[in-house]
């Protein structure tokens, strides 16, 4: 993928708050950008390329002072802004002797850096997210890394007729995953998918869902550009889907057996090596910190079990990049998704001045 066909301009999670807040200083490679995040005195996040000026080397192998970060190979000092401050030995500081700096702010216990252009870094666009402090809900932190490509992970993440086949073991999900087609629809910068799954069993079977071998589930996402997936699933008696006529569910409804949510992140470290933030638990009205214990369990056994279809489909893809995948049925929010992160990306470059080039490669 060429620079002209990749999303810079959007807000990626880099890192949660809580590693920062740990650790003072993290490393990371964003989009093939070495990056490193550190806490000024005020605990305010600072996002500089990880790179230092004079020889290269990386800046996160350096020391917070302040509010500035020095290099500890030659001792070039830093602002939160990227300007050398300080040349041991030397008075005169050259106006390049600088490092880029990345727009970073804090929200709801992640990190989210921009990588494009910083005067287009608005951080009204910043995807909603309820965080895993959220008093309603009893949610954790996980991480995975992967050597594959992002698209491919996101592709996953927005068809989930894949859940009958890779995580029978982890989820037990029943045939009606692949076989009932979701209703998909354009939202802000991403899209929607809603979908009733009709007398099927729990996943996971806990709380009061656990006393019923059938159900109905409502299942809803939003999945918003770069990556931001947001997952919402109900569990009701089998004939609240008739009830409801099949539309969505009054949340307040009081036969709700279960639910849970999980919120999920993919992060493009490199062309074919991405890292995937992700949590998941139930409410605080049906579940328990135990059963979030138990999810969280069974999200990791079944993320594994993504990580080992999509690593193998990247290999069989890197033997002939050409091949073209086909679409079926359940592609129709992929292709709306990627449609609209196109329309992003020619908005992008066309604030660069690169639209035209755009237009002929699409």
């Amino acid at each position: 993928m060429t620079s002209s066909e990749t999303l810079r301009d959007a807000w990626y999670v880099a890192a949660y708050t809580s590693e920062l807040e740990e650790k003072g200083m993290i490393a990371t490679t964003l989009l093939g950008d070495p990056i490193v995040i550190y806490a000024k005195t005020d605990g305010s996040p600072v996002a500089l390329e990880d790179r230092c000026v004079h020889r290269l080397a990386p800046l996160s192998l350096g020391r917070v002072e302040g509010d500035h970060l020095r290099c500890m190979y030659h001792g070039m000092l830093f602002s939160a802004e990227g300007a050398a401050l300080e040349i041991p030995g030397q008075d005169l500081i050259p106006k390049r002797a600088c490092v880029r700096s990345y727009p970073v702010v804090e929200r709801s216990g992640w990190l989210w850096v921009w990588p494009g252009n910083p005067e287009r870094a608005d951080e009204a666009l910043v995807p909603p997210v309820i965080g895993m402090r959220h008093p309603d809900w009893f949610l954790h932190e996980g991480l995975l890394d992967y050597d594959a490509s992002s698209d491919l992970i996101i592709t996953n993440v927005i068809d989930l007729g894949h859940l009958t086949w890779v995580h029978r073991e982890s989820f037990g999900a029943d045939e009606a995953w692949a076989e009932t087609v979701p209703t998909t629809s354009p939202i802000e910068r991403g899209v929607r998918v809603t979908r009733w799954l009709r007398e099927i069993p729990p996943i996971p079977p806990l709380g009061k869902a656990a006393d019923h071998e059938r159900l109905d589930h409502w299942t809803t996402f939003d999945f918003f550009a770069p990556g931001v997936f947001h997952f919402y699933n109900a569990m009701y008696p089998v004939g609240t889907y008739d009830k409801y006529a099949g539309g969505e569910p009054d949340r307040a409804d009081e036969t709700l057996l279960y639910e849970h949510y999980t919120q999920q992140f993919v992060m493009p470290m490199t062309e074919q090596k991405s890292r995937y933030f992700f949590t998941w638990g139930p409410s605080t009205r049906v579940g328990n910190a135990e059963e979030g214990a138990i999810m969280r369990e069974v999200n990791y056994q079944a993320f594994a079990e993504d990580q080992a279809i999509i690593e193998a489909q990247q290999k069989i893809i890197n033997l002939d990049p050409s091949r073209r995948p086909m679409p079926t049925v359940h592609d129709k929010a992929v292709t709306l998704y990627e449609g609209i992160v196109r329309k992003l990306v020619r908005e992008q470059n066309a604030a660069l001045g690169a639209a035209p080039a755009l237009e002929q490669a699409g």
